[in-house]
């Protein structure tokens, strides 16, 4: 049973282990985006951004709907937005234990 919820953990760790789609989903959070508009904000072509649409779809992280010729993207699970700022506190931790090791460094070599 542990193994079947470790493979199941392990891909969508890697469902969410790229820059981009981090940068889709935060894009997401304040309500459902096109294509062109995602491409807008993160600044990458048509195709890249519908790649990792998809694998983001496919992990159901995402949504869409259809308006014409038009598909509106949007956050399928607002649970992994906890998630997400989960890692930010511990980056911003890091960050700071950084600045910490680099003051007692330069402290030092005074």
């Amino acid at each position: 049973m542990k193994q079947k919820l470790h493979v199941y953990k392990a891909r969508i760790f890697k469902a969410l282990s790229h820059p981009l789609r981090l940068a889709i989903l935060d894009a997401l959070r304040d309500g459902e985006k096109t294509v062109t508009q995602l491409q807008e904000i993160t600044g990458t072509g048509q195709a890249t951004i519908s790649q990792h649409l998809n694998i983001l779809r496919t992990n159901h992280f995402v949504a869409f709907r259809k308006e014409g010729t038009q598909a509106f993207y949007r956050n399928e699970d607002p649970d992994v937005y906890m998630f997400l700022d989960f890692g930010r506190q511990v980056f911003e931790r890091q960050l700071d234990r950084q600045g910490d090791y680099i003051r007692n460094l330069q402290e030092q070599h005074k």
